[in-house]
């Protein structure tokens, strides 16, 4: 399925706010779940446990405190919960009905209309722990990552999809747990969401978001966009070889699915590969 793009220039050009991080699960307003709503569904879900719960905590103090502790103070509502999958915590934030988070803004849709707002929406935000700090762009994380996003999305028919700010981009649900469950199962990865594509300018076509994971974007050159459709899926086809490479430092040969004979190759400053035909 191609994204549609729903409110971005040619050039994509503007940056997200390095606050914005973790992948985001989008609800109507007022639909947001609580944190005994996420207790719940880390007891219904044998693959997810809840390690850390602050509100059950405080809750605990207020109607049975030890004889010498403090009374509590700061937020009485932390929002917040740390939930384990796979040997990796991250946490939920957002919850009900601790302040609304703010919205990333998004420039491309897939299999969602519109374009999310406060208005309209709210959002739960999951990031990685603080014990994976420095890794949240490797393909474990992620992919744990995006394991436990898909098994809330299964448990919370309110989630109408999910935001990934890396490549601005909005997934709906049904598309998330489509391609979501074929990575997680050892399918290819969902490159049409995770990343964006934009068409340049120079008429190239180039990724969005790639470089949050390989520190680098994928520039396919005219005249290999003349076909917008079979370029997107040349694009696609780079983004998994290039995801499972790690990158490009050198001049790479391949083969297009139609049998064109292509060249990849690291820009001077070394932050696009560019793709000919050879």
């Amino acid at each position: 399925m191609q994204g549609r793009e729903i409110a971005v220039a040619q050039d994509d050009a503007y940056e997200q706010p390095d606050a914005v991080r973790g992948i985001y699960l989008l609800f109507a307003k007022g639909e947001r779940p609580d944190a005994p709503a996420i207790r719940a569904f880390a007891r219904a879900n044998a693959t997810v446990s809840l390690t850390h719960d602050p509100a059950a905590a405080l809750t605990l103090r207020l109607v049975r405190p030890d004889d010498d502790a403090e009374p509590p103070s700061g937020d009485t509502n932390p929002g917040w919960v740390e939930l384990l999958r796979d040997g990796l915590t991250f946490d939920l934030e957002g919850l009900s009905p601790s302040e609304p988070i703010d919205i990333p803004r998004c420039g491309h849709g897939f299999d969602f209309e519109g374009s999310p707002s406060l208005n309209t929406h709210e959002v739960l935000r999951l990031v990685p722990g603080a014990h994976l700090a420095g890794g949240e762009s490797s393909l474990p994380v992620v992919r744990g990552m995006i394991a436990l996003t898909r098994d809330l999305i299964h448990h919370f028919d309110d989630v109408e999809a999910v935001i990934w700010p890396p490549a601005k981009s909005v997934i709906g649900r049904r598309y998330f747990e489509s391609t979501a469950t074929a990575w997680v199962d050892g399918g290819a990865f969902p490159a049409l969401g995770l990343t964006a594509f934009v068409q340049t300018m120079d008429g190239a076509l180039q990724s969005v978001g790639l470089d949050y994971f390989i520190s680098q974007e994928l520039r396919i050159e005219p005249p290999l966009v003349e076909d917008k459709v079979a370029a997107t899926r040349l694009a696609v086809r780079l983004v998994n070889q290039l995801i499972l490479m790690g990158g490009v430092q050198d001049a790479e040969r391949v083969v297009a699915p139609d049998g064109t004979r292509l060249i990849m190759r690291p820009s001077r400053n070394g932050q696009f590969v560019r793709v000919w035909s050879e």
